[in-house]
């Protein structure tokens, strides 16, 4: 079966609807029903419990609770690189920016200035940069982090489609993370701007920040902006957590051009652990 044709049933589905009820369910706290529905998806995806901070499924009252649990402390040491991987999941694609085209998938690509909101001169700051993909399944840890120290500038919140983000659909669905729902995050840093890009996805209740707390829902269906500066600074140091998702996603991140280079042991598909080393920076 073609990746398309295997997609064609998510046009379909009442994707909003099935989201809003997940997320409703997702902070239900129905006591023994929820435990049972936690182990059922410890089990089913084989989660690794023995590096949370509370390894007792019984523990959380909601499935939201223990979807964003916390690790141990040592549990994800950051290693000693510029850039560090801000989550748990896999890499979809990374590289270069080819002016202001972001490789999806084979055959697929998207624009800067789609996935950033349609702010063309925000993305020209990422003309001919790097960007990374990284998938989170459910299985993973799902809290965010941040690659390297920085300053919040903006917050902007895009309405858009909940397509599931599995690599299937990445392959099948063109402009897969400029089409769907997000939350994207612009920092300043020592190597200069860079964008972190929480997308949405099918069921994914809500997406959080921990500036700002959850973002959506609401939906209200127009572009949200916030801007971060005067009183409001924001500043997040390297490895601090940053957001988290209620159910399972993707990160994109953007850098300029000339700022880093990718950790040669990456590749598409590879494994990746929050605190990992993902790049180095560049001399100007």
């Amino acid at each position: 079966m073609s990746d398309r044709l295997a997609v064609l049933p998510q046009y379909l589905l009442p994707k909003q609807a099935l989201t809003r009820l997940a997320g409703a369910l997702a902070a239900k706290e129905a006591g023994a029903m929820t435990t049972s529905v936690i182990r059922w998806f410890i089990k089913r995806y084989g989660v690794n419990m023995d590096e949370a901070a509370n390894p007792d499924p019984a523990a959380y009252k909601s499935f939201n609770e223990f979807f964003t649990r916390p690790l141990k402390d040592g549990a994800r040491p950051l290693a000693e690189a510029d850039f560090l991987c801000p989550v748990d999941g896999a890499i979809s694609q990374f590289g270069a920016i080819e002016r202001d085209q972001i490789f999806q998938a084979k055959g697929h690509s998207y624009s800067t200035t789609a996935l950033l909101g349609g702010d063309r001169e925000l993305a020209a700051q990422f003309e001919n940069g790097s960007f990374a993909t990284l998938y989170l399944s459910p299985r993973d840890y799902h809290r965010i982090h941040m690659p390297c120290a920085g300053r919040l500038s903006r917050m902007i919140h895009v309405p858009g489609a909940l397509f599931s983000v599995n690599p299937t659909t990445a392959r099948g669905v063109p402009g897969l993370f400029a089409r769907n729902e997000r939350v994207v995050c612009i920092f300043d840093s020592a190597a200069g701007p860079f964008a972190l890009v929480l997308v949405g996805a099918t069921i994914v209740g809500s997406m959080a920040t921990v500036w700002h707390g959850t973002v959506n829902p609401p939906r209200p269906g127009v572009v949200r902006e916030w801007r971060y500066d005067g009183e409001t600074l924001v500043r997040l140091d390297r490895g601090q957590e940053m957001g988290r998702f209620l159910l399972g996603s993707t990160v994109v991140l953007l850098f300029p051009k000339g700022r880093l280079a990718f950790n040669p042991d990456w590749a598409p598909t590879r494994p990746v652990r929050m605190g990992e080393a993902m790049a180095s920076a560049l001399t100007p």
